[in-house]
């Protein structure tokens, strides 16, 4: 299993969520820590996960997720609404580069993720995700490219693609149908092709073979007035 299906699993799924994209990232800048706060864990792993309710009316949060050295388990570490989302900042708007920038209410913070695919991948689902479920108050995008905002996203290849699909699916039930309509009239022509058929067989064969019947009883008639006669 991979990590994020185990997040997804382990994190989200256990609170009727379902977890719609993730991405591993780094602090590219050391984050200060109080000097009270001693005795770390060690390295980690971190995640930022984009989630949803399943129950109506929807909501949405963004979840850092980290899992530390030695350890199976993914612990959720802090989680924001969508509406506390201010700002996503792609750094750089005319390539694919791994750093971005996440600015809350209360939180500001700077990631170079894993890839730079899999940093377009997150903003552009969590783009997508705002313009459907977020309030009128939305984030603000920006030095994002355009790819990942519209046009040539691959969410939209993806409905064009299935749209597609359904395209020539419906053409093939047409030509299909069409296909059956010339079938059933063929079948129709060779049924009343038939009737007309047995309606001369019955002129030509059957009404024939009842007049000989009728001759066949005429002579048999005359044969046994005859033989009548002979016996007077």
């Amino acid at each position: 299993m991979s990590a994020k299906s185990a997040i997804n699993k382990e994190v989200f799924i256990p609170h009727d969520e379902k977890m719609l994209a993730a991405v591993q990232v780094k602090r590219r800048t050391k984050k200060k820590i109080p000097f009270l706060a001693t005795g770390g864990q060690g390295d980690y792993m971190t995640f930022i996960c984009l989630s949803v309710t399943n129950k109506k009316p929807s909501f949405l949060s963004i979840t850092k997720v980290k899992q530390f050295q030695g350890s199976s388990a993914f612990i959720k570490r802090s989680q924001w609404t969508i509406d506390q989302l201010r700002q996503v900042n792609g750094i750089d708007p005319n390539k694919d580069v791994p750093e971005f920038d996440l600015m809350f209410e209360n939180a500001f913070d700077q990631w170079v993720a894993g890839s730079a695919g899999e940093k377009c991948t997150f903003i552009q689902i969590l783009h997508h995700t705002c313009q459907r479920y977020s309030s009128a108050q939305k984030p603000e995008f920006i030095n994002c490219q355009s790819k990942l905002l519209g046009g040539n996203s691959i969410l939209h290849s993806a409905a064009d693609s299935v749209t597609s699909a359904v395209q020539k699916a419906s053409q093939a039930l047409n030509e299909r149908g069409e296909r059956l309509g010339r079938t059933e009239e063929r079948t129709a022509d060779m049924m009343n092709s038939a009737e007309q058929f047995a309606v001369t067989a019955h002129k030509y064969f059957i009404l024939p073979v009842n007049d000989a019947d009728r001759s066949g009883e005429q002579n048999g008639s005359e044969h046994s007035s005859s033989a009548d006669v002979r016996d007077l």
